[in-house]
């Protein structure tokens, strides 16, 4: 059976709930208390509790921390019952390396929803294997208002705390916008970063993407590099039996190249048979929006669409 037969064996934790406790956690590169203090504003403003790992400010040169540290601090924020809600501060690199220390019994005896992007997509995809947890790909806890405005909140916070489905539509802005296969897909929502989907090929993490709707965004990969990516994950049968593709943001990627990045999508997904939707404000760039992740989604190519239920229950 793959992973999409029984679409009801996903676990959703509950829906955060004002007076919840909220832990913040880095489970990747080092991040900086002055970004926090604005997540922490926002979460305390929606009447949450947040309150900070351990060692959610350490530093070990491109990582917070040594990886005891950093899994230590997730295997807390897993274990502990006061704890509801488990919110990444930031991505840049080093989720994989912990990823096999987290105690999954612990994650699928009191699931929580566990929200991030980039690096994190590295744990999310950790988290499905281990415990077929759904996840939230959205904003962490450093939070930019310039880059994630009322309207990137406002998304966070229902994908955190509401049960209704959650549609994000394709913007014409978008550099990825005309990169479109005409079509409708259903299928489990999976991916997230581009590069923790390559780098989890060959893992026990890589996901069974047959009949999935595979969600892709990248930051800062020349178009050879996203070229790379994607030939990799074709040559390794990992599209093969793709339901669709949603395409987010691949932000600041064809700086200076005589190729743009959405011409390269467009190459390497466009002949796989598929409804593929670009455009969609999901990623790195300017406001950024949240979808659950592990969930059913329904990909509309032709309405510029992507629906995705909700990750908590």
């Amino acid at each position: 059976m793959s992973d999409h037969t029984a679409l009801d064996d996903v676990l959703r934790p509950p829906a955060l709930c004002p007076g919840d406790t909220v832990m913040l956690v880095s489970p990747s590169g080092p991040t900086r208390p002055e970004r926090v203090a604005r997540g922490i504003e926002l979460l305390t403003g929606w009447g949450l509790r947040p309150v900070l790992a351990p060692n959610v400010y350490a530093r070990h040169g491109y990582l917070a921390g040594p990886d005891a540290l950093r899994a230590a601090d997730l295997n807390t924020a897993f274990a502990d019952p006061e704890v509801r809600g488990v919110i990444c501060t930031r991505g840049g690199y080093g989720a994989q390396r912990v990823v096999d220390a987290i105690d999954m019994a612990a994650v699928r005896r009191d699931p929580k929803v566990v929200a991030g992007f980039s690096d994190i997509t590295a744990l999310q995809l950790a988290l499905w294997r281990g415990a077929r947890l759904a996840g939230v790909h959205g904003p962490g806890a450093a939070w930019r208002d310039e880059r994630t405005p009322l309207a990137s909140a406002e998304s966070l916070h229902a994908a955190l705390t509401t049960t209704e489905p959650i549609t994000v539509a394709a913007v014409p802005a978008e550099e990825t916008f005309d990169v479109r296969v005409p079509g409708r897909a259903v299928g489990r929502l999976l991916g997230g970063n581009l590069c923790l989907v390559v780098a989890s090929l060959g893992t026990p993490d890589m996901p069974d993407l047959t009949g999935a709707v595979l969600l892709l965004e990248d930051v800062q990969e020349p178009p050879y590099k996203v070229d790379r990516m994607l030939t990799q994950l074709r040559r390794a049968g990992a599209l093969t039996g793709l339901a669709g593709v949603a395409v987010g943001q691949f932000s600041d990627c064809s700086d200076g190249w005589p190729v743009r990045v959405a011409d390269v999508l467009t190459e390497r997904l466009g002949d796989l048979g598929v409804p593929v939707l670009g455009g969609l404000p999901i990623g790195h760039g300017p406001g950024q929006l949240t979808v659950p992740v592990g969930t059913l989604a329904t990909l509309d190519a032709n309405a510029g669409t992507l629906t995705v239920a909700p990750a908590v229950r």
